[in-house]
């Protein structure tokens, strides 16, 4: 089943300035989803289309098999249903974060869609339970470290139970344990049957985060879309798009130029060597042998 459907979507900010242009895509119920692209090519403006929180210029985009339009959202009953099944976390956590504690922050969606109060404080109990913040419950958000917020921001999507759930630059400015610690809990989310949808320039970590991906240019049109393994393999496309960039060195007299990414490097972790990973293809399409004089070198 498509949980969401956009055809020839384009979206331009008030000044004329495009964010995207043309894109096509479908997200299917229960599937781990990745948007790559560089900083400034249109995938936050992508999630916020599938967010209803943004319209698109031109194109339409569908959700749950109706349109999903800034008409739709007026209407408080249909809105609230949508909202029930989607919920997004943003890259910053303060931005979502705006009440006194903790607790009250983790209660305010669920209160918000009408829930019994018996109800929220049960699910608020298991999201603090989940989330390990129990001994947080009662602090003010704005006293938490950036990890700490950042899995407050979740708790307080992850109470209102949604079957999809976007996220925008999940991993961002966390330590190397609470990266982990997140990725391990988006695989048991989708394990649970969730939805997942991630906007990101990262790929380290991709293999672990999704199943699919999509590749935005930075022209903001959609370049390329398929497996994670498919994606990360066409070097062409990710150098293109300025995920990846060129590594030159010297052989000799004899300089060479090799696509350079961090695809498989793992984070850091206590006790642990850390890997890095250069991929690198000597003779493969794409390595450039150029001679120059001894003098240069």
């Amino acid at each position: 089943m498509s949980l969401f459907d956009l055809h020839n979507v384009s979206f331009s900010y008030a000044d004329g300035v495009p964010a995207l242009k043309d894109v096509s895509l479908s997200v299917a119920e229960g599937e781990r989803l990745a948007l790559l692209g560089a900083n400034g090519s249109g995938k936050s403006t992508l999630l916020m289309l599938l967010a209803g929180l943004a319209q698109p210029t031109s194109g339409e985009v569908r959700a749950f098999g109706a349109p999903l339009t800034a008409e739709m959202l007026k209407d408080e009953t249909r809105a609230q249903a949508f909202r029930r099944r989607v919920g997004v976390v943003f890259q910053s956590a303060d931005v979502q974060l705006f009440n006194p504690t903790v607790r009250d922050e983790i209660a305010f969606g669920p209160l918000h869609l009408g829930l019994e109060r018996a109800e929220v404080e049960q699910r608020v109990d298991d999201t603090l339970r989940l989330l390990g913040l129990e001994a947080l419950a009662e602090r003010a958000p704005y006293k938490l470290s950036g990890g700490e917020k950042k899995k407050v921001a979740l708790g307080s999507v992850l109470a209102c139970d949604p079957e999809v759930l976007l996220f925008d630059e999940p991993t961002a400015g966390l330590d190397p344990r609470t990266q982990d610690w997140l990725i391990d809990l988006l695989q048991r989310l989708h394990q649970a049957g969730k939805a997942i949808v991630l906007a990101t320039h990262q790929l380290n970590e991709l293999p672990r985060e999704a199943d699919r991906a999509i590749v935005l240019g930075e022209d903001h049109t959609l370049a390329v879309e398929g497996s994670v393994a498919e994606v990360l393999a066409d070097r062409e496309t990710l150098l293109r798009a300025n995920l990846i960039h060129e590594h030159a060195h010297y052989h000799g007299s004899v300089m060479h130029v090799h696509p350079h990414s961090h695809i498989g490097a793992r984070p850091h972790r206590p006790g642990a060597v850390p890997e890095h990973v250069h991929q690198h293809d000597d003779g493969e399409p794409g390595a450039v042998s150029t001679p120059h004089p001894a003098s240069d070198l």
